[in-house]
């Protein structure tokens, strides 16, 4: 997905009154009164919608990708880096399992730097997720793909480094950020990953409202009220929890099944949205209150300052759901990273039977 930030300041409120709107001001709509409380972002593949939008940064991974470069008038951005390989078809598959894996991160970043000449902002390129167990291996994917962004003459302050919440992409984060480049936390869904990402001092962090709520779904065969959500609760606790504990780490929530589940978090730093839902917000002429600010934070969780891998894994562990889904998340975002390569195999080979 893409996902397209709408605007990048905030309107303040006051420390005390009501959750609400800032006072006395009126508002056309409630997507309208949502951005003076949060950073509105559109969740979106189409390019065409993250200009109606007028986005301040995008996010893209594995998925997106793979979608909008399988696109036949995408294609030439497949035959340009292609060109762009100097090896030889018979050197090619020589010794590697993954012949075209080079050429797909070059293939994200030219997506990304398109993607950066429409927006004024940021954008976030994803590390391959087949790494999402090496520290090392993602540590050297990044500074990789912040290379190829430099070689098109984009500053590494331009762009956000998306890694899986595993311990492992944890520490890669915390290796990262001290050398100067920001992650995007991805994946996210237990308390457990939010702590450690922000006591590894990561930027932003992205969890799954949506995607966590289908797990409980499942479970219990019932649907939730928007005020009983598992995925919005998820939210309100790590957002109180980083705003009590005076993290500067960015709550950027995600992957949301209906408005009511918004509605319920507005005031939250960062909210990703659909195009169908910021619709549906902007034809509600409805009073939005506010119901996250961080001057009213407040979390019985103590600080969970150096953490640990054992504990890491001891915490994580224990939440059924968010192993599950952070698996599935892995697994879903490697298929696409495979599909893009294996496309990328079959043009090289039609172009070299052209060329004979």
């Amino acid at each position: 997905m893409v996902r397209a930030y709408l605007e990048e300041k905030k309107a303040p409120l006051p420390p005390r009154g009501p959750y609400s709107a800032v006072p006395g001001q009126t508002y056309k709509n409630q997507l309208e009164a949502l951005k003076s409380m949060s950073v509105v972002v559109a969740d979106t593949g189409e390019l065409d919608l993250v200009k109606k939008y007028h986005p301040q940064d995008c996010t893209t991974n594995p998925s997106l990708v793979y979608k909008a470069l399988s696109m036949p008038e995408n294609r030439h951005y497949l035959e340009k880096a292609l060109a762009r390989d100097k090896r030889q078809p018979e050197q090619v598959h020589a010794g590697v399992s993954r012949p075209y894996a080079g050429v797909a991160d070059q293939l994200t970043v030219d997506l990304g730097a398109e993607l950066l000449k429409i927006v004024p902002g940021r954008v976030s390129t994803e590390v391959d997720a087949n790494l999402s167990y090496s520290t090392q291996a993602s540590v050297d994917k990044a500074l990789r793909i912040i290379e190829l962004y430099a070689a098109k003459g984009f500053d590494p302050s331009r762009i956000y480094i998306k890694l899986a919440s595993t311990w492992e992409g944890i520490e890669a984060c915390r290796r990262l950020e001290r050398q100067g480049i920001n992650c995007n936390m991805t994946l996210l869904f237990s308390f457990a990953q939010a702590a450690a990402c922000a006591d590894a001092g990561a930027t932003l962090i992205s969890p799954f409202v949506g995607r966590i709520m289908d797990w409980y779904k499942a479970k219990e065969g019932r649907d939730f009220a928007a005020h009983e959500d598992p995925g919005v609760l998820s939210v309100k606790r790590i957002y109180n929890y980083y705003k009590a504990h005076h993290y500067k780490t960015i709550v950027m929530a995600a992957s949301f099944r209906n408005a009511g589940e918004i509605r319920e978090i507005a005031g939250c730093d960062n909210i990703t949205i659909s195009p169908q839902l910021l619709d549906e917000l902007q034809k509600s002429t409805d009073q939005l209150d506010r119901k996250l600010h961080p001057d009213r934070a407040h979390t019985d969780a103590l600080k969970l300052s150096n953490m640990h891998e054992d504990l890491f894994i001891k915490l994580h562990g224990a939440d059924q759901m968010a192993v599950e889904k952070l698996d599935q998340g892995i697994k879903g975002f490697v298929a696409d990273q495979k599909k893009l390569e294996e496309l990328l195999a079959s043009i090289a080979m039609m172009q070299v039977r052209d060329n004979h």
